[in-house]
């Protein structure tokens, strides 16, 4: 499953994967406790694939970042917990992501960066490779 699929709904904790879409919205799953819920359009819903953290020369994308991640801990959970400390914290992110922007990244965002990425590794969920679905499909296509 690609990162497509997966979001992030303000108020809610954890990640869903995207089931279907409704006339009103859309039902998600918990990756957390694999239950459904129905979310409407009003809802802050964030796509994985469209995040990005700040660094001191461009935005990376969260993809990227979480094959930084699963590079240094040999793709199993991080050595870190969501809930350490701050420092911990951003002592970790700064060996993953030695030129992320210290002043635009929080504490806040850096767990939800482990939190997620640990999410997703316990469901199976680590090929953060970039796909390039589209091409193979236009080729298909055009056949």
């Amino acid at each position: 499953m690609s990162l497509d699929k997966i979001l992030a709904i303000g108020g809610k904790p954890g990640l869903y994967k995207l089931v279907t879409q409704t006339r009103t919205g859309f039902v998600a799953e918990s990756l957390l406790d694999n239950k459904r819920i129905t979310v409407g359009m009003q809802s802050n819903v964030s796509i994985l694939s469209e995040i990005a953290i700040y660094t001191l020369d461009e935005e990376l994308p969260l993809r990227e970042v979480f094959l930084k991640i699963q590079e240094k801990e040999n793709g199993e959970k991080t050595s870190v917990g969501h809930k350490d400390e701050k420092i911990k914290l951003e002592e970790y992110f700064f060996e993953v992501l030695p030129n992320y922007d210290e002043d635009r990244v929080y504490a806040s965002d850096i767990k939800k960066v482990i939190h997620w990425y640990n999410i997703l590794n316990d469901n199976g969920i680590t090929d953060f490779s970039a796909k390039e679905e589209k091409t193979s499909e236009d080729s298909t296509e055009e056949e």
